[in-house]
């Protein structure tokens, strides 16, 4: 009797519509989620030695800049048509000098991960080890420390790995914006007239689950911030006043295409720069000094260059 009715009262659900506790539990995305595939793409040269590209900013003049993780100042990307852009210097952002006289370890070494630009012209760059912020002015070279007390969200950082701390740094408005990579990932918010922190949250691609989501770079572009996670191979596009996820685009065929691909034992993904315009993502590639699949003697870092999809071909 119990087995005929259950079999009625699914009969009947199937004739009104499914009831809730017996759909799926698989819930639709509810944002779009794109793959992203490179149409170009550039070996980065540098003037000498290994170069780890970390961080990607596209200037006001349409020019590109990024940054070595181990050495200061930072690099114009000079875009050549052979499939290869040359790296040069820009002396007057970050001189060395400078930056270890704004520091309070005069024997400061860089550790830098992450380039920013505000309205007024002045760059940005966030280094990991010691949690600092530099702020540099256009054309002068002068340099400052940004005094922020991160006690408010100090409970996200790894008491235990150094290397787990910022990975990206974005200005919007009179907002920082800063990415504590892992342990827990997280999008912190400083008030840049107070230099106080105001927010702090996490946001992750469709079906995540974890609690740590890896951040490795952030973009600020038309009031949108982008967010890289490096590991898992996407980017999100997000609207940071409430935290949600408008897009989300997976650039892991990118990477791995069999010209792309570097030589690694690891998991997770090497891209650790992002730069978002009106019809691409760029995306700067942190070989650790490995070589790629295709050419095992060539140690050059990579910029690849993606069309965006949420776009419409005019």
């Amino acid at each position: 009797m119990r087995r005929l009715l259950l079999i009625l009262l699914l009969a009947c659900a199937a004739l009104r519509g499914v009831p809730q506790d017996f759909k799926s539990t698989t819930a639709e995305p509810a944002h779009p989620i794109y793959v992203l595939a490179s149409d170009a793409h550039w070996l980065l040269q540098p003037s000498s030695g290994r170069f780890d590209a970390s961080a990607l900013l596209r200037l006001p003049d349409g020019s590109l800049l990024t940054v070595n993780d181990k050495e200061l100042p930072p690099c114009r990307i000079d875009l050549g048509t052979n499939g290869v852009a040359r790296l040069v210097p820009q002396k007057q952002w970050f001189p060395l000098d400078a930056v270890r006289k704004a520091s309070p370890n005069p024997r400061f070494a860089p550790d830098t991960e992450g380039l920013a630009i505000d309205r007024e012209g002045r760059l940005y760059i966030c280094t990991e080890g010691q949690r600092w912020i530099f702020r540099s002015g256009p054309s002068d070279g002068q340099v400052e420390r940004l005094e922020i007390d991160w006690s408010p969200v100090q409970k996200w950082f790894s008491a235990k790995d150094g290397n787990a701390s910022w990975e990206g740094i974005a200005v919007g408005g009179d907002h920082l914006y800063l990415a504590n990579e892992r342990a827990t990932g997280r999008i912190v918010v400083v008030d840049l007239k107070t230099l106080r922190v105001i927010d702090d949250f996490q946001v992750g691609p469709s079906g995540n689950t974890s609690s740590d989501v890896h951040y490795t770079d952030l973009c600020w572009f038309k009031n949108e911030l982008w967010v890289l996670c490096r590991d898992i191979r996407k980017v999100l596009r997000v609207q940071p006043t409430t935290r949600t996820v408008l897009a989300e685009f997976d650039f892991a065929d990118a990477e791995l295409a069999p010209q792309n691909a570097y030589i690694t034992a690891l998991p997770y993904g090497f891209v650790e720069g992002l730069s978002v315009d009106d019809t691409h993502i760029w995306l700067a590639v942190d070989n650790n000094g490995m070589p790629r699949r295709a050419a095992p003697t060539d140690f050059r870092p990579l910029l690849l260059r993606c069309p965006r999809p949420d776009q419409k071909s005019p």
